[in-house]
């Protein structure tokens, strides 16, 4: 029965995304900038713990391989979105763009390969991205829920974290790349 963990934990994190959704964008509650924050880092450990638990309980599964990423993408993706469009941080649309362009085109090659019998896993870089990307996220929405003046210069350095953050994206893309037509040959 445990061996089904990793991937319930999976299929929680795309059940968490509508709700983070609602909090971040809709919901007029006046602390709904702090409750999307805890839905964000309850979906983040997720992602952890269920990768943990599947090493630990050699339970990897091809539906596990595939999807944990994808729920990956599109809690992160959907947090970018607002950190683009909502007050104060606005991203500049080119980082938002240039995660989503590499998050479609890695995960339709995936499915691509996989029909194809290829499964590639995410190696350490693509690892350090989605960290890298879920850190910037949580303090982000942290500094929204937390604090009542967002400076200038933490603006800034939000924004700077994310252009390190695409550089990660677009290398771990490549890398996923050379690794895929790798298994092909």
């Amino acid at each position: 029965m445990y061996k089904h963990i990793p991937n319930a934990l999976t299929i929680l994190r795309f059940l968490l995304v509508p709700v983070f959704v609602y909090m971040l964008f809709i919901c007029p509650c006046p602390n709904s900038a702090l409750i999307s924050l805890i839905i964000f880092v309850v979906a983040s450990l997720t992602d952890y713990v269920d990768g943990f638990l599947a090493r630990r309980w050699k339970v990897i599964s091809d539906f596990g391989k595939i999807m944990d990423p994808l729920a990956d993408k599109l809690l992160v993706l959907t947090a970018l979105i607002g950190l683009t469009w909502l007050e104060p941080f606005r991203l500049p649309l080119a980082i938002f763009i240039i995660i989503l362009s590499r998050e479609i085109g890695i995960t339709i090659l995936r499915e691509v390969m996989q029909k194809k019998g290829i499964v590639v896993a995410a190696d350490k870089l693509g690892k350090l991205k989605t960290v890298m990307q879920m850190l910037g996220i949580i303090f982000a929405l942290a500094a929204m829920a937390l604090l009542p003046d967002i400076s200038s210069v933490m603006i800034l350095g939000v924004r700077i974290w994310f252009w390190l953050v695409v550089v990660i994206t677009v290398l771990s893309g490549l890398n996923y790349l050379k690794a895929l037509f790798g298994k092909e040959a």
